[in-house]
């Protein structure tokens, strides 16, 4: 499999700016791609969407060339590769656009999610690793021996680079504590396992919010574009930064940990953009980063040789009782225990969903075992009659 390794680099003067040029290219190419793009749907208005020939990633590059490169000679102070690979970025959002997976794309701004990609003869060393064009870049930590990356992309953020590449690792099978878990995912507790165990959430944007919105307050009537103004907007990027830092941290031990010590791990498969339309839980959810748990849980649990089973969302996992199975009519919020009144089960509420998703993925795991035995049998009686 596949697993992705990103790393802060240690940079001087000189290389700050290049990078900075190359971000700042790869910036343009996009935004002009996207006018582009916008020009070509205002003009044909009258004509279905599926019926327009839409421009590619190779023909956007082709017209960059001819209309664009000859006209702005800074495109040649940096690689070639930083403004195809953001035209193929445009492609890929228009391709979501279309699929509806995501909204139309935006312009990019500068400062903003800076990055660009670079590919071709990359090396890596202990501590450096030497991309095209660019030349040598030192790193702060040691490097993945043994691996050719075939692209990399650095990106800021506020006032830092950051290297990213995928190398191929194989499968680490560690074995496991618990056979069978379900977790429940809240916003009193991150997590909630039907061993009982229990796991906080870092909750970094609430502690440190105070902070964040003096910061802000100061910046109120500084003018937009000067040096105090560009001071204050890195001090309000690195605190972002630090409080994005502390949720992911938090993120990767806890899924670590269940992903290593869990053969089979049940989930529920939240609607997280629905739950978001709350405006009075939206910044609570954001905090504790759901979205962003499953997808570590995902491929950890390839990686360690783990089973994730996702349960539907409309199971009622909450309002069943564990220990009968009593479904109730309905169940507030406000409400942290569980009680049933057809066996007098109280139980912790977020325990009793987990458990309850405990008991759905071992039906779910029996039943496909089941039926894996029953093809073998089949198989077996078909060897036999061929004899």
């Amino acid at each position: 499999m596949l697993l992705g390794f990103k790393t802060e680099l240690k940079l001087n003067g000189p290389q700050r700016v290049t990078l900075a040029k190359h971000a700042g290219v790869a910036r343009h190419a996009y935004n002009w791609g996207l006018a582009l793009c916008q020009n070509i749907l205002s003009h044909n208005r009258e004509y279905p969407l599926e019926l327009l020939k839409f421009p590619t990633a190779i023909d956007l590059h082709k017209l960059l060339v001819a209309m664009v490169k000859s006209e702005n000679h800074w495109y040649y102070e940096v690689s070639k590769c930083a403004p195809q690979y953001a035209l193929k970025h445009l492609a890929d959002a228009f391709k979501a656009f279309w699929t509806s997976k995501k909204g139309f794309p935006n312009f990019k701004k500068k400062w903003r999610h800076d990055s660009f990609t670079l590919d071709g003869s990359i090396t890596v060393s202990s501590r450096k690793i030497r991309v095209p064009v660019i030349g040598c870049l030192k790193t702060y930590e040691r490097l993945p021996q043994g691996i050719n990356p075939k692209s990399v992309t650095i990106s800021r953020t506020a006032d830092r680079w950051f290297i990213s590449f995928k190398f191929e690792v194989s499968s680490q099978a560690t074995p496991k504590k618990v056979e069978v878990v379900g977790i429940d995912l809240g916003i009193n507790h991150l997590a909630t396992l039907s061993t009982g165990e229990v796991f906080e959430g870092a909750k970094s944007y609430k502690k440190l919010s105070t902070k964040l919105a003096r910061i802000q307050w100061l910046n109120r009537r500084k003018v937009k574009g000067s040096g105090n103004w560009k001071k204050a907007q890195i001090k309000i990027a690195r605190l972002h930064r630090h409080i994005a830092n502390i949720r992911s941290d938090t993120l990767h031990k806890i899924t670590t940990y269940i992903a290593k010590n869990h053969g089979v791990i049940g989930i529920e498969d939240l609607n997280v953009s629905g739950m978001m339309a709350n405006h009075k839980l939206a910044s609570a959810i954001a905090d504790m980063g759901f979205s962003e748990f499953r997808r570590q849980l995902e491929y950890k649990c390839q990686l360690y040789g783990s089973q994730l089973v996702v349960v539907d969302r409309f199971f009622p996992r909450s309002k069943k009782c564990s220990n009968c199975g009593v479904v109730k009519e309905s169940l507030s919020l406000s409400q942290r225990v569980f009680r049933c009144e057809t066996c007098n089960n109280d139980a912790d509420r977020d325990f009793n969903a987990s458990v309850n998703l405990e008991t759905a993925v071992s039906y779910t795991v029996t039943a496909s075992r089941l039926d894996s035995a029953d093809t073998s049998r089949v198989t077996e009686e078909e060897d036999v009659s061929d004899c």
